[in-house]
């Protein structure tokens, strides 16, 4: 058990008074029970034939007699006596020790201090519960350790402490403690957090150079505003002024004043404890350049090669900041050929006469390091081989730090860990060998779910699957699903096999079937029945970089009904005779992945591009051509920007089909009408509108539309063979305490084409508005409001009458699904 100094000395004065208590009764008890004939001993001593202990509850006599100083046949005398307690004090066991004479019998009294049987916290919310118990442990209050007091009123000065420093300065800390039968207590402590203290007014004294606003726009601490209520920026912490007071330093140091210096800092707080005050005085000093920046010791790669790493140069003004990226840009590539304890050492030559600095990169590369092994802890399902396979820093190899990093964000991209640390561990006897040790943490990387889920465009979706990301350990994915809204019907299975060769190529097998009703589903009125089997192949050619191709069989009915569905549509059918189509496909893939995070990316790119194509000899022949693209810039720490593009595009390369229709829809003899099958067949059209479209607008209803009879002004949304769909949209932190969950504003334009030569710029439908995604515990939620801005309006003659439908607006959007 841990004891503070503040234990221990109270331990041995209380020690230094029993014993000053205890030597005058054993010296008054010897002679009394002094026998005839004993040797003469010092007056008060006598030898020990047995030791007592008498108080004892849960500590066996076996634990006092180890820490005892004293044994039978030994001499006891005051010292004893003394040495006797102050040992038991220093266990921390006991509350009380005396000891006595009963003849030559050493009497042990004690009194145990108490067992603490619960430990209960309440009211605390800006200190996590777990923290809180983690700390209480580590002072020695724990659940089943012995109770001290002194402890607890340790932890309690602490804790207002920890409070104070979040600025919260009208925190109440009450512990209450418990008796119980047994020799327990129950111990709770009561947290009274109250509101953290707000800043009124931040000042700084002596800054000639720069305006106040622009210096402080980087800090934390921000005075009291109205988006205070959401950043909660303007809550007081002695951390965060800290951090900023650095960042001060450094705005100067970076704009070339070597010589500032914060001469003074003062907080005042208001007599309420709710208003903070923050004073600081500065001395700006001159503006230095640099006059030569020069690249000295060891360099191992070619000293030409170092200096272009270097990005401060002669004339330049002074920035520390650039000093640190050049000095970064060299440890990282020395780091990456091996010398893992690479160091830069920038010296500085202050010239304070001519306001100069010069520059020596002073570099000491080491010793060149080996990677020994490569260890996997903490993988009790995950196969090692499984684990392997992702790394890019090999046993044997000299040691990368791009290649380890790059190994741990592989190992996260897997989802078969909640979290992955890796650490280096020098080799012991050797100085130029590491193993690098991966710590992973499985989740679960299996289910079997019943989902519910609901959209304004599906109503409610039930699901069941049986998945394994990480069949048996070995990587490999299946699952089989099955799920049903009101339109679709659905029924898959799929296996993926990622690494089915050592190169990295994956191999997968998809079987599904489909019922889908598209009577009102927003989309032209006809059904459809269709299944497939599919072989799915994958080969990564660089680190971001896949090729893909897909080659299947599938068929699939369409049923179609005059007067319900749209004309052009049920004129394709008739012009081909048949409602079934059957097809040979395949896809051709390649994609780009650079993001830092697949969740909540905040930079990096995505994109892809694929041919999807039936193949001659299939029902219909035709292509489709899609390009995806979603690149994230880092505006600021608060501030994320994604632009976003899909265009789509398809038609059919096989030869139009044209048929004459005798006696059309019952028109009688010498009747006929010619019908014509031809581009892109309407199954496989584009639409756009909605959720993950242009927002604002009613799922799947933009673009042309059409009647089930010429001349019908009720029309229905028929999609088309040309998509344009584009996105800004700005990410900004989020009221709820996640990084799961993003809010943010966006733009989005788009439409539906028939075809290419039909695109016209001044058609483009354009929404505004605000978003929130949050991947909850119930599964992903998407919630939109928007307003559309550049719509198209239902159109009518000079009787009132109808003759085009406008845009189905619908601004509040929403989508979510889950799992139980």
């Amino acid at each position: 058990m841990t004891r503070t100094p503040t234990r221990r000395l109270l331990a041995l004065a209380l020690a230094t008074a029993l014993t000053s208590a205890a030597a005058p009764a054993l010296a008054q008890s010897a002679d009394p029970f002094a026998l005839a004939g004993a040797p003469v001993r010092e007056p008060g001593s006598f030898t020990v034939s047995d030791i007592r202990v008498d108080g004892l509850q849960r500590i066996s006599a076996g634990t006092v007699f180890t820490y005892l100083p004293i044994e039978r046949g030994d001499t006891m005398d005051g010292a004893k006596a003394g040495e006797a307690i102050r040992a038991l004090y220093k266990t921390g066991f006991f509350e009380d020790v005396q000891v006595g004479r009963q003849g030559d019998i050493v009497v042990v009294t004690v009194t145990e201090r108490p067992a603490i049987n619960k430990l209960t916290l309440t009211g605390n919310k800006d200190i996590k519960s777990e923290d809180l118990l983690r700390g209480l442990k580590e002072a020695g209050l724990a659940e089943g350790d012995t109770f001290d007091r002194l402890a607890l009123d340790k932890v309690t000065q602490e804790l207002t402490k920890q409070y104070n420093n979040r600025g919260k300065y009208n925190v109440e800390i009450t512990p209450t403690v418990s008796r119980l039968d047994r020799n327990r207590v129950d111990l709770t402590i009561t947290v009274k957090e109250g509101k953290a203290a707000k800043i009124r007014h931040i000042n700084l004294i002596g800054n000639e150079k720069f305006a106040e606003e622009d210096i402080v726009d980087s800090w934390e601490s921000r005075e009291h505003n109205w988006l205070s209520w959401y950043r909660r920026d303007d809550q007081y912490s002695r951390e965060k002024l800290s951090g900023d007071l650095e960042k001060l330093n450094n705005y100067y140091l970076d704009r070339g004043y070597v010589d500032f210096n914060v001469e003074s800092t003062q907080v005042a707080i208001s007599g309420d404890r709710q208003d903070m005050f923050i004073t600081a005085g500065v001395s700006e000093g001159d503006q230095y350049k640099i006059s030569k920046v020069e690249v000295t010791g060891d360099t191992v790669l070619p000293k030409e090669q170092i200096e272009r790493l270097v990005i401060v140069k002669a004339d330049q003004v002074f920035s520390r900041r650039l000093l640190e990226i050049s000095s970064d840009a060299i440890v990282a590539t020395l780091g990456n050929v091996g010398y893992a304890f690479a160091q830069v050492n920038p010296i500085p030559d202050v010239d304070r006469e001519n306001k100069t600095v010069g520059i020596n990169m002073q570099v000491v590369p080491g010793p060149r390091v080996n990677v020994r092994r490569v260890v996997f802890k903490g993988n009790t399902r995950t196969a090692d081989e499984v684990m392997r396979r992702e790394m890019r820093q090999f046993e044997g190899s000299w040691f990368s730090q791009a290649a380890i990093d790059r190994s741990k964000i592989r190992l996260q991209g897997l989802g078969y860990f909640e979290t992955v640390d890796v650490e280096t561990q020098p080799v012991a006897g050797t100085n130029d060998q590491v193993d690098v040790v991966y710590n992973v943490k499985e989740t679960t990387s299996g289910s079997f779910v019943f989902g519910l889920g609901f959209s304004q465009l599906t109503g409610l979706t039930t699901q069941i699957q049986l998945s394994q990301a990480n069949f048996l350990g070995s990587g490999n994915r299946v699952s089989v699903q099955a799920s049903r809204n009101d339109y679709l019907q659905r029924y898959d299975f799929s296996y993926t096999n990622p690494y089915f060769t050592d190169d990295g190529m994956s191999l997968g097998y998809n079987l599904w079937w489909r019922e889908f009703d598209n009577s009102d589903y927003n989309t032209a009125q006809y059904s459809t029945t269709s299944g497939a089997a599919q072989v799915v192949l994958g080969l990564p050619i660089t680190e971001t970089d896949t090729v893909s191709a897909m080659f299947g069989i599938d068929s699939n009915e369409i049923l179609v009904s005059r007067g319900g569905t749209p004309h052009s549509l049920v004129d394709y059918i008739d012009a081909l005779g048949q409602r079934t189509f059957h097809a040979w496909r395949a896809e051709f893939g390649w994609s780009r992945n650079s993001l830092d995070n697949l969740l909540t990316p905040t930079r990096g790119m995505q994109q892809r591009v694929w041919l999807e194509m039936t193949l001659p000899g299939s029902t219909v022949e035709y292509y489709k051509l899609n390009y995806n693209i979603s690149k994230f810039w880092p505006i600021s720490r608060h501030f994320v920007l994604n632009t976003r593009a899909e265009l789509g595009y398809g038609d059919s390369y096989g030869d139009a089909v044209t048929r004459v229709l005798p006696d059309p829809d019952g028109a009688g003899p010498g009747f006929s009408r010619t019908v014509t099958a031809d581009g892109l067949p309407f199954f496989e059209n584009f639409y756009a509108g909605g959720v993950r479209s242009v927002r604002g607008f009613t799922d799947n209803t933009l673009g042309p539309r059409e009647g089930a009879f010429v001349g019908d002004t009720y029309t229905q949304p028929i999609g088309g063979s040309f998509k344009t769909v584009g996105s800004l949209e700005m990410y900004f932190p989020t009221l709820l305490d996640t990084p799961q969950a993003r809010v943010s504003a966006f733009i989005d334009v788009g439409n539906v084409y028939k075809d290419y030569d039909a695109f016209d710029a001044g058609e483009l439908r354009a929404s505004t508005g605000i978003s929130l995604m949050w991947r909850s515990p119930m599964g992903p939620i998407s919630i939109s409001y928007a307003f559309p801005i550049k719509k198209e309006d239902a159109k009518y003659n000079a009787s009132g009458q109808k003759i085009m439908e406008g845009d189905e607006v619908e601004r509040l959007q929403f989508t979510f699904g889950g799992t139980f």
